[in-house]
């Protein structure tokens, strides 16, 4: 068997999930994170890519100023809905960059990287560097382990069988065919991420940069918002707003669901030493370049979680290293299309689903009922 095909989710999933528990075992692996970190330091991956990210940002910049343009000569235009779904785009890829700049990949010192992904997060994206941040740490830390990873637990999408089964009203029956409604809802996720952001930085209690990302996140609405509406009829302006949200939140879901969903879960109890918890729990997805600059090295997840500050430009590589080692070691490596890897994460939400359903939902049991 091909590492390739080694996909825990198709394979061994069960009814719902897999899932590692305390009373699995696995082999040793206690040197793994450090022979696999010496060799990529040797070959010099975690270099700092600093003309490569002046490229993409010159890139996105240059996509910004075409969209200011476009919207200026578009005028009273539908065709300025074409407009707001590149905004959607170029954001989502802004957002990329700040992910990155949190990790303290692009810049050589921690506190520069962090007030760029500040000010790409509040000031471009519109989203709270430190509630993503926050969030995002604990996820690298603990990704897929119940109770510790905030990406799996309950927000309308039930991603463990039990939040499916304690669900009511309308999130239930959301839950019964999350699957299949799981791509639709995503164009509700831009919006859902704003206020996510807002809700936490207005929130009572400690939050660092509270009012510089208040600040921040005040001035980009008015730079993206105040144009739109004075320049576009009221209902053209409102759909140049919902296109622009729709499309950042698909791309964001689509670009970060890949990495996990539908991976296996581990239980609270489970103890899994560094190297094993992050290759197990990952999914990569292929395509080379073009995957990479689609998902912003997203694609590379394994080796991101690996060597969360290593480049994207960098994955690649170190991708090949990680692959012959799990090989050598037995570690299951999943890799798929992105293609797949959405059927995988669709059905996966569908059987999650399956414990919302009411136990006497079948046509027998409505025969009784009836009777």
């Amino acid at each position: 068997m091909t590492l390739t095909q080694l996909e825990p989710t198709t394979a061994t999933l069960g009814p719902i999930r897999q899932t590692y528990s305390g009373t699995d075992e696995f082999p040793p692996m206690a040197r793994a994170y450090s022979d696999v970190s010496h060799v990529v330091r040797e070959t010099g991956l975690l270099r700092r890519a600093r003309l490569f990210y002046a490229a993409v940002g010159a890139a996105i910049a240059v996509g910004f100023a075409g969209c200011i343009a476009g919207f200026v000569l578009l005028g009273d235009s539908w065709f300025q809905l074409l407009i707001a779904a590149a905004l959607g785009i170029l954001f989502t890829q802004v957002a990329f960059l700040a992910h990155e700049a949190a990790h303290r990949q692009i810049l050589a010192s921690g506190p520069a990287n962090f007030r760029l992904a500040r000010m790409l997060a509040s000031g471009v994206v519109g989203m709270s560097y430190a509630w993503w941040d926050s969030k995002h740490t604990r996820h690298h830390g603990n990704p897929n382990k119940v109770g510790k990873d905030p990406d799996i637990e309950v927000d309308t999408i039930s991603f463990l069988d039990e939040d499916a089964a304690r669900s009511r009203g309308l999130v239930r029956l959301i839950t019964r065919k999350q699957g299949w409604l799981f791509f639709p809802l995503l164009t509700l996720e831009g919006l859902n991420l704003h206020y996510l952001s807002v809700k936490h930085l207005v929130t009572p209690g400690k939050v660092k940069g509270r009012w510089t990302e208040l600040a921040l996140i005040a001035v980009r609405l008015s730079v993206v918002l105040i144009p739109v509406f004075l320049m576009l009829p009221l209902g053209m302006a409102f759909a140049f707003v919902g296109v622009q949200l729709a499309v950042f939140g698909v791309y964001m879901g689509a670009s970060f669901a890949p990495n996990h969903k539908g991976m296996p879960i581990i239980a609270p109890d489970a103890k899994l030493d560094f190297f094993s918890k992050q290759v197990r729990t990952s999914r990569n997805v292929s395509g080379g370049w073009w995957a990479t600059w689609l998902m912003g090295g997203l694609n590379y997840q394994v080796e991101h979680h690996l060597f969360p500050n290593m480049p994207r430009i960098h994955l690649s590589k170190a991708r090949e290293i990680v692959r012959e080692y799990c090989a050598t070691h037995g570690v299951p490596y999943t890799e798929t299309t992105l293609l797949r890897s959405y059927g995988i994460v669709i059905a996966y939400l569908n059987r999650v689903g399956l414990a919302a359903r009411d136990p006497f939902d079948c046509p027998a049991a409505s025969q009784f009922r009836r009777a």
